[in-house]
């Protein structure tokens, strides 16, 4: 899991923005075609952690930037 989150804190924040985007479509996409088909819960857990690493990291980037304002 380091290295999936030292890649993510690699990118910067419009990348990151780009690539939440992609992971959420995939995501709805996958939700639903597996209401047609069987689940398919291993590629939905991945994706599910993918989106909360890239949450976390623009989190803690979003309070550092707030904590050097004040």
């Amino acid at each position: 899991m380091n290295k999936a989150m030292d890649e993510i804190r690699g990118q910067d924040t419009a990348e990151l923005k780009a690539k939440l985007d992609e992971l959420r479509k995939e995501q709805f996409e996958l939700r639903v075609r597996s209401s047609n088909e069987g689940p398919s819960t291993g590629r939905a857990r991945h994706l599910r952690k993918a989106i909360a690493r890239i949450l976390t990291v623009m989190g803690d980037r979003s309070k550092q930037t707030a904590g050097e304002q004040n």
